[in-house]
């Protein structure tokens, strides 16, 4: 594998766009795929402690079924490095459930302003609406403001004529749970000092990309 090579600045070169991060020390931006890949998962791994991180609400893509994609906002519940996995909420009556039915593979996409890093994590997917990893979640979900979500009435995005109905009394949830098998990690880091990218494999194996 090739490390990326070290360069000079032209301080006649045009300025980084304005959003770019700025640089940082010059012993402080990570160098080695190795080193990446570590902090990937480690910062993937506080998303899933820390509600104020970033990474805590990535987007999952998914194709609907005219082969469309379908991207919708969910929370980072638990991440496994060591088992490549990562764990998701939703609803069992939701789109996204018969999406990943029919195709159960996604794509989870985080950016982090801080870092100047997006990911783009492609997942083989499970539902899971029954069976101890959906009971035992629950039990801890049931006594929260968040589990009112998975009891209502109706099925996420239907419409409803004035005050969505309340839960109370609801005798059924619908909770289920997302498992996302990584495959592969495409990582792009955008930088003042230059953008940099690298994909990651199911073995935890990177190459570097052209940005």
């Amino acid at each position: 594998m090739t490390e990326p090579t070290s360069r000079s600045i032209d301080p006649s070169a045009p300025d980084a766009p304005d959003d770019a991060p700025a640089a940082p020390a010059p012993d402080a931006r990570l160098r080695t795929l190795a080193e990446i890949h570590t902090a990937i998962w480690q910062q993937l791994a506080l998303a899933a402690q820390d509600r104020s991180h970033v990474w805590r609400t990535p987007v999952l893509a998914t194709a609907d079924a005219d082969g469309l994609p379908d991207a919708r906002t969910l929370v980072l519940r638990e991440v496994q490095p060591a088992a490549r996995q990562l764990t998701l909420y939703t609803d069992a009556r939701s789109a996204k459930v018969l999406q990943l039915q029919a195709r159960p593979q996604g794509r989870l996409v985080c950016w982090s302003p801080a870092l100047g890093w997006q990911l783009r994590i492609r997942l083989a997917m499970q539902v899971q609406d029954d069976g101890l990893a959906v009971t035992s979640r629950w039990v801890r979900l049931r006594a929260s403001p968040a589990a009112r979500d998975y009891l209502s009435p109706l099925p996420p995005g239907a419409p409803v004529g004035g005050a969505p109905p309340s839960p109370a009394g609801a005798q059924r949830h619908h909770f289920a749970v997302l498992q996302g098998l990584v495959q592969s990690i495409d990582w792009l880091e955008l930088h003042a000092a230059g953008h940099r990218r690298a994909c990651f494999d199911a073995a935890g194996d990177g190459v570097w990309l052209t940005p």
